[in-house]
């Protein structure tokens, strides 16, 4: 392993996340009292709750992480639709293998009787900055395409069993995108770029049925009421909102451009045929009131959007908590809430 550059310097703080140093490399970091939360949950393939874990290799340049149900494989002339996961972390830190996403997403996967979730291994910025995660949203999604159409080039070492298990279950024109924080950002993007009406067919027979942005990080440079009055939590800090996202966009870029900003974000996609969208919103959140403006952008812009808010005193991604969830009535209701919301959505789409 090479040793770092003992003359390297702080160039860059991350808000406790990440340190950016005067020779280019990145360190990430844990901040004291996140451990439990990224702590790594390797794949498995014995069932549990219901669920077998894959990391696979795709070959579009992008790895995956399947959560694929037991349920998926029992009725096979039923097909069940998909989702395909982005994760958050201000488009610079978190990984779909931290327990963070996993105590969350494996039981979901089963909950919702999908053929499986996806949670896409996304690029880091400040190393890879955007659009580098839209890209590999778009790779899984062509990935799905090659799983439909039955390929040799998409099993990936030693997961040939599970992923034609999946492909089997799938109904390929019912995928959703789902993202937190960030990644629901993505899910806007990815869809807008599934919709690009310059390449049609790119991604047969795989179609966007819908997408759902949890908490996401729609934000301005000058601060919202809800920025300035919600408390910060231990997932979302306005030092988080400001230094990720000023590592994550493309060079030149702030938080009023299309990639962050409710307004342009939805004229962006004026011209863009987009799937239907759900909109969840926690009342605590910092960014509780820029999500609401991309909601009632979206709608403006023609787009279907449905937004639910959690009442209370719930905050940024609070359903991935799972110590609040395991412990906390209302946070524990809360998330069944949005799980149910998720549920009946899909099935609706």
């Amino acid at each position: 392993m090479a040793q770092p550059n003992p003359n390297r310097t702080v160039v860059e703080e991350g808000a406790g996340w990440l340190r950016v140093y005067s020779d280019g490399t990145v360190e990430r970091l844990t901040p004291p009292g996140a451990e439990p939360f990224t702590a790594i949950v390797p794949p498995y393939a014995e069932p549990r709750g219901g669920v077998t874990v894959h990391d696979i290799t795709t070959g579009h340049g992008v790895d995956v992480r399947l959560y694929l149900p037991e349920a998926a494989g029992e009725s096979p002339h039923r097909r069940r639709p998909v989702l395909v996961h982005l994760h958050g972390g201000g488009f610079c830190v978190s990984r779909p293998l931290w327990a963070l996403y996993h105590n969350f997403y494996a039981p979901l996967a089963a909950e919702l009787g999908v053929a499986g979730i996806v949670s896409v291994y996304l690029p880091l910025a400040p190393e890879h900055r955007l659009p580098a995660a839209i890209d590999a949203g778009h790779a899984a999604l062509l990935w799905l395409r090659d799983v439909a159409h039955g390929g040799s080039n998409v099993y990936g070492d030693g997961h040939s069993a599970a992923v034609e298990r999946f492909g089997h279950a799938a109904d390929f024109s019912r995928v959703f995108l789902i993202g937190d924080s960030s990644g629901g950002n993505l899910v806007h993007l990815v869809a807008a770029r599934a919709g690009d009406k310059e390449k049609p067919g790119v991604l047969h027979p795989v179609k966007l049925a819908g997408g759902v942005l949890l908490h996401p990080g729609f934000a301005r440079e000058q601060k919202s009421r809800s920025e300035l009055e919600n408390p910060p939590s231990m997932f979302l800090t306005p030092e988080m909102i400001d230094k990720l996202l000023a590592l994550g966009l493309p060079m030149g870029v702030n938080k009023d451009g299309p990639y962050t900003s409710p307004e342009l974000a939805a004229m962006a996609v004026a011209h863009v045929r987009m799937p239907p969208l759900l909109l969840m919103v926690a009342e605590k959140d910092l960014l509780h009131d820029p999500q609401l403006d991309y909601g009632k952008a979206m709608e403006h812009a023609g787009k279907k959007v449905e937004t639910a808010v959690s009442r209370g005193d719930v905050a940024h991604i609070f359903y991935l908590n799972f110590f609040a969830v395991q412990s906390d009535q209302l946070t524990a209701n809360r998330t069944k809430e949005l799980v149910h919301t998720i549920k009946c959505f899909i099935d609706r789409h």
